[in-house]
């Protein structure tokens, strides 16, 4: 079965999308075209990274644009200093790109904080909250309300989405260089976690978690987060969902799939249409994170302490 969609052919559309989606490549398709218009605007001018699913085959993170794109897809060369090499990434700045993407079997888009002529100046703050294995959604909720608290206590807004997984992602609109978003962030996280460390943590190593949900504060300098409306790799194929606070009670990640999603939105774009003006980062609360370990490294040099402990050196 085909199709062809603003000049791009569309192939194999009644295969199985990957194990547990209970939906076809079509139904991918069908979805991201049904909400191109609010999820475009999410990618637009961002290095893209998708997650792609072949049949019979893991899914993998695809960066660097393949040789067979087309001349059409926009993109944009960034070094990378993780693989010492640069990458080409896409550019997702319109419909006919996103169909492509479709078409190569990309469930998921993940972007980073800043655009392409901009990386250093992230537009956002995020807080990834992360569940304990085996716990609810309420526990999440719950770590939310400390988040949103701490933001309410310093002044600055901020809008909460699923994360399409089991956990939510905090977005908050600012105006700051990289050093200020990321201490920023790690302030947030530590203060949400001071106001109830018995339901949140910002324990970089699982086994010091202690069954709470993790307060991670690491998307930060070019780390990327699965974009508002992104489809995930997930059991019947729920996505990134734009929620109000007061919402978090009432429902699950589970509520939002690619086949429930547009009739949800409807004609709405509530993460665009509810998304506050970027703020000023309060002066104190960028001190305080200027002072806080990096987490990924203050993790690191933890685990080499205790790995020379367990030797006895």
């Amino acid at each position: 079965m085909g199709d062809e969609r603003d000049g791009v052919a569309l192939t194999n559309l009644d295969q199985p999308l990957f194990d547990g989606a209970e939906a076809t490549k079509g139904d991918l398709v069908d979805y991201l075209d049904a909400v191109h218009d609010k999820m475009i605007p999410v990618l637009a001018g961002r290095p893209l990274s998708v997650v792609r699913v072949r049949p019979g085959q893991e899914p993998f993170m695809q960066k660097n644009l393949p040789k067979y794109t087309p001349a059409w897809v926009d993109s944009t060369t960034l070094w990378a200093e993780s693989s010492r090499r640069e990458i080409r990434y896409a550019l997702c700045d319109d419909r006919r790109t996103l169909l492509w993407f479709a078409n190569q079997r990309a469930v998921e888009y993940h972007v980073p904080l800043g655009t392409a002529d901009a990386p250093d100046r992230p537009d956002h703050l995020v807080l990834d909250l992360d569940p304990p294995e085996g716990a609810g959604f309420g526990e999440v909720v719950a770590a939310a309300r400390l988040v949103h608290r701490a933001l309410t206590d310093c002044g600055l807004t901020g809008l909460v989405k699923t994360s399409g997984s089991k956990g939510v992602h905090v977005f908050v609109p600012v105006d700051a260089s990289d050093e200020d978003a990321a201490a920023a962030t790690r302030a947030l996280a530590v203060r949400a976690e001071r106001l109830d460390p018995a339901i949140a943590t910002t324990a970089f190593i699982k086994d010091d978690r202690g069954g709470r949900v993790f307060l991670d504060s690491t998307r930060a300098f070019g780390s990327t987060v699965a974009a508002a409306y992104s489809p995930r790799i997930r059991p019947n194929a729920t996505v990134s969902f734009p929620l109000e606070w007061d919402d978090l009670d009432s429902v699950t990640p589970a509520d939002f799939t690619i086949r429930t999603a547009p009739a949800l939105l409807d004609k709405a774009d509530p993460w665009h249409e509810r998304m506050p003006a970027p703020q000023r980062l309060p002066d104190d609360l960028v001190a305080e994170g200027h002072t806080i370990p990096v987490a990924r490294v203050q993790a690191m040099h933890e685990g080499k302490r205790r790995a020379r402990a367990q030797r006895g050196g």
